[in-house]
Parts: C-alpha cells; structure tokens; sequence
C-alpha cells in the first residue's frame, strides 16, 4: 500500500546559530508557545554553524510536543549566509519564519510579522523601542541611514534578524558571504513588496556592542558590494567608466602639466617619479576602463537569461 504523504507544513522557522545563542531549550520552548497560538502548523529548522553539540542535545530533549524539528550541523563555521541557504533549502513551507539563535525582539511579537505577509512578501522587525546604549543606537542608525541613501527602500533596523519571508523571495535570490543582512534591499530590487513592522526589543539584546576595527572595515566593504548590486549590476561600465576615467583623467592631466614644465620652463623629467606616477594613473584608469568594457559584453551576452523583475499576476 502506498504511503501517503504528510501536508507540508503552514511555516518553515530558520534558525541559523552562530557564536551568540540563548539556551537552547528555553528559546525553543518561547519560539513554539508563541507561533503554536496563530493556529498553523510549523517545523524548526536549527543550522549549526560549526560543533556544538550541547546545542543539538538540549533540542532533543526540548522537543516535547511532537512539532517537527530538524537539526543540520556544519562540520565548521561557513557563516550566517551558509546557515541560512541550508535552512531554506530544507524547508517545506511556503512561508518562512528567519529567527536569530537569541531573543533580538519579544516572541509573543512575531505574529505581527506573520500576519503581514498578507499583504507583503517580505516582513522585516524593527525593534521599538530600543534599549541599546547610546552606542548602539547610533552604530545602527549611521549604517541604516547609509544603506537608505544607495538605495530606493527606506530601512530602520536591517540588523535585526527576525524576519517572514515567502519562499519564492529566497529562491530567487541567491545567498552568500554576508548577504543576508541586506536581503530586504536585493528583494525590493527585483520588485517584491517589502515591508517593516515594529517589534518590542527583548531586554535580553539590550547591551553594548563594539567590535574589533576588522569588523566595521567589513561592513564598508559589504556597503560597497551592496552599492554596486543595487546600481550597476546591468550597467558595470558606469561603475568601473566613473572610476576608470576619473584615473586617467588625473593622470591626463598631470602629464600635460609636466609636459608644459618641461617645454616652457625648462624643468628635467628623467629625475622625477612624478612622471612615473602620472603615467601609471593613465595606465590603470585604462585598465580599470576595460574591465567595465568585459562586464557589459557579459551582461549583453547573457542578458537573456538575466532576470531582475518579478511578475505579480498575469490576467488573461
């Protein structure tokens, strides 16, 4: 006789766990309490990211009330990114719950986010109030202010990892290095609704956080990277054009200088590096100009198969 196959699940909840996480058997016990009282069915999906098998047998022996709960564990730490792409790969449900390992907002606020995927395909939480420090506050508000200005969507608290996604939004958009924290951006790029819904900070996130200078170097390069997916993803020329001719064009410049000391002021050329330097500007803003050129004959001979739209509905 042939087996049935169980209904998939009403929601998928995606818990990447990193270095920081609460005890695993009371965060699991506060997530299921609060999304078992929206009348859905649910499966947990914990990604360790790296060893820890403390973490992994404090589950087994959460997991009490029969709710279907899968543990994936890395052989080593690949980052949240990596956690996140297994978690959804594994995922049944239709709607995705993204929790962080440790309680960023109150649980009993995450049925807000559920039930504004009604009208959006991406929910982001944003905590309000905030009782960070003062330090805090301004780190987060500097970054977000950053992010809004090189992009068309207003965001107030992109580092807040509570999140309900649908999972089509994640299929479509590929995860990897330290993406994931600007997912809200990339999906409202390709034309999904995206919206904020205001959380209650949990009195557990409220605490100075100061990182080491690699970090914050980190996150302008992740600014950069961002800068460059939103703009100039179909248009590298005007990326790589802007730099490119902004080097040759200094480097232009400071050899016709050197030429007319040369000519009108009779000033020698062979002792002085400053020759030297203005050529290698026109050199490397050449260069710099042609990896623009190599990008756009790929855009152009892959353009068929490049999509950066999403079709809501079609009406015949």
């Amino acid at each position: 006789m042939k087996k049935t196959r169980p209904a998939p699940p009403d929601i998928s909840v995606v818990i990447p766990v990193g270095k920081r996480h609460d005890d695993p058997a009371q965060l699991h016990q506060h997530y299921a309490e609060v999304i078992a009282t929206t009348g859905k069915s649910v499966e947990f999906i914990y990604v360790l990211d790296g060893p820890k098998p403390d973490f992994s047998q404090a589950l087994q022996t959460a997991d009490r009330d029969g709710t279907p709960l899968k543990v994936v564990e890395l052989a080593r730490s690949y980052g949240e990114s990596t956690a996140l792409n297994l978690g959804i790969k594994r995922a049944e449900a239709e709607i995705l719950l993204l929790l962080p390992a440790y309680e960023q907002i109150v649980p009993e606020s995450i049925p807000r986010l559920i039930d504004a995927l009604d009208t959006s395909d991406m929910v982001l939480a944003y905590r309000e109030p905030r009782h960070d420090s003062f330090v805090n506050r301004i780190q987060s508000r500097l970054f977000n202010r950053l992010l809004s200005g090189v992009a068309d969507l207003e965001v107030t608290d992109v580092g807040c990892g509570a999140r309900a996604v649908r999972k089509k939004v994640l299929e479509e958009i590929p995860l990897y290095g330290d993406l994931d924290r600007f997912l809200p951006l990339l999906a409202y790029q390709r034309g999904f609704r995206v919206q904020e819904v205001g959380c209650r900070q949990s009195p557990r996130d409220a605490y100075t956080r100061l990182h080491s200078p690699g970090v914050y170097v980190r996150r302008v390069l992740d600014l950069l990277t961002v800068v460059f997916l939103l703009r100039f993803t179909k248009k590298p020329l005007r990326f790589f054009g802007l730099i490119g001719s902004t080097l040759l064009g200094a480097g232009s410049l400071w050899t016709l200088w050197l030429i007319v000391e040369r000519l009108f002021y009779g000033m020698s050329l062979g002792d002085r590096p400053a020759l030297v330097l203005s050529s290698l500007l026109i050199v490397l803003g050449i260069q710099v100009i042609a990896i623009g050129l190599v990008g756009e004959l790929l855009i152009f001979t892959h353009s068929r198969d490049i999509n950066d739209y999403t079709v809501e509905r079609v009406v015949e």
